[in-house]
C-alpha cells in the first residue's frame, strides 16, 4: 500500500448547527496529482482549509506525512497553498512577498525563484494590486513554488488564466512531481482538465466521501454501450445499467463493469451492432452519482 501523505480520518467540522464534513475520510498517496471534486457546498474548500493546518477540525484527524497539521509549524513548513481567493496587503509586490516567504519558509529557494521568473514574465517590483486577477495567480505560483513545497493544495488553481498559462503551469507542477515526488491535491470544477493532471480522484457531497478512486479505476469501471438488436433480441440479465436511452432500434448505455467482460456478455445476445465507446471523467461522474437530471448536476463541468 503506498503512503498516505496526506490523510484526514472522520474528520468532521461543524459550523453552528451545519455539519460541513461529516466524518470524512481522504486519502492522498504521497507522489499523487489527487482531484477532490464535488457539487457546490459539497465542503472541498472547508477540507482545504484544514489540510493547510488554517483551521481547527472538531472532531477526526488531520495528518501530513502522518503528523497532525494544526499548530504543527514544522509540518506547515512542508505545504504550501493556493487559495482560490487570493489575499495581499496594498503595497506587496512579488519582490516583497519573495523576501517574506524567504523569513519564514525554510524551504524557499531564491535560486528556484529567479529559474522561474521567465515562465511567468511578470514584474516583480510592480503592486500586486495592479496585477490582473490572472497576473495574481500567476504570482501566486510562482511564489508558491519556489517554496519547493512536498505538498501543495490547490482550490480552483488557474481560475483567470489564458490557456496558455494554464498550460505551462501544469507543466511546472508535473515536473516537480516527476522530480520530486512533489504531492498534490487541487480542487476544481473543471473536470476535463482534471482528467489530464490527475491520478487519484475523491467525490464529495454533503461532506461526505462518496467515491475515492485512481483515475484508472474510475475508467475502467464505468463504459458506454451502444448497440442495436433484430427484433425479440434481449439484453443479458444482471447488468447494472446507469442510464439508458435510444433512438430507433439504436440504444445507447451507460454500464458499470469491466468493458472485455460486459463486451463478452453482450456479443454473446447476437446483436445486429455493437461498439464500446470511451467515457470522459466528466460523464463517469454524472452516470456514477445518479445520472444525467439528478442534483448533482448542479456541479459546474
Amino acid at each position: 500500500m503506498s503512503e498516505q501523505m496526506l490523510q484526514t480520518v472522520a474528520l468532521t467540522k461543524r459550523f453552528g448547527g451545519f455539519t460541513a464534513l461529516d466524518a470524512l475520510d481522504l486519502n492522498v498517496p504521497r507522489g499523487a496529482v489527487y482531484g477532490l471534486v464535488g457539487p457546490n457546498g459539497a465542503g472541498k474548500t472547508t477540507v482545504i482549509r484544514h489540510l493547510a493546518g488554517i483551521c481547527r477540525q472538531d472532531a477526526g484527524e488531520v495528518l501530513v506525512a502522518g503528523e497532525p497539521v494544526f499548530e504543527n509549524p514544522a509540518v506547515k513548513a512542508r505545504i504550501a497553498t493556493i487559495q482560490d481567493e487570493l489575499a495581499f496587503l496594498a503595497s506587496d509586490t512579488i519582490e516583497t512577498l519573495a523576501r517574506f516567504y524567504a523569513s519564514v519558509s525554510p524551504r524557499f529557494s531564491r535560486e528556484r525563484f529567479e529559474s522561474l521568473r521567465g515562465a511567468f514574465a511578470l514584474d516583480s517590483r510592480r503592486p500586486m494590486r495592479r496585477l490582473s486577477k490572472g497576473m495574481q495567480k500567476q504570482a501566486a505560483f510562482w511564489l508558491a513554488l519556489s517554496q519547493c513545497p512536498e505538498v501543495l493544495i490547490l482550490d480552483e488553481p488557474v481560475d483567470g488564466l489564458d490557456p496558455i498559462m494554464r498550460r505551462e503551469v501544469w507543466k511546472l507542477i508535473l515536473d516537480d512531481v516527476a522530480a520530486n515526488g512533489t504531492t498534490v491535491l487541487v480542487s476544481s470544477h473543471n473536470l476535463r482538465e482534471l482528467e489530464d493532471v490527475c491520478d487519484h480522484v475523491g467525490i464529495l457531497k454533503g461532506g461526505k466521501m462518496l467515491l475515492e478512486r485512481t483515475l484508472s479505476e474510475l475508467q475502467d469501471n464505468v463504459v458506454k454501450i451502444q448497440l442495436a438488436y433484430a427484433d425479440g433480441g434481449e439484453l443479458p440479465p444482471g447488468l447494472e445499467i446507469l442510464h439508458e436511452s435510444s433512438m430507433g432500434r439504436l440504444r445507447q448505455l451507460i454500464l458499470r463493469g469491466r468493458s472485455e467482460e460486459l463486451r463478452g456478455r453482450i456479443a454473446a445476445t447476437q446483436p445486429l451492432f455493437l461498439d464500446v465507446l470511451p467515457l470522459s471523467l466528466e460523464e463517469i461522474f454524472i452516470y456514477e452519482l445518479g445520472g444525467v437530471g439528478n442534483e448533482l448536476t448542479d456541479m459546474v463541468l
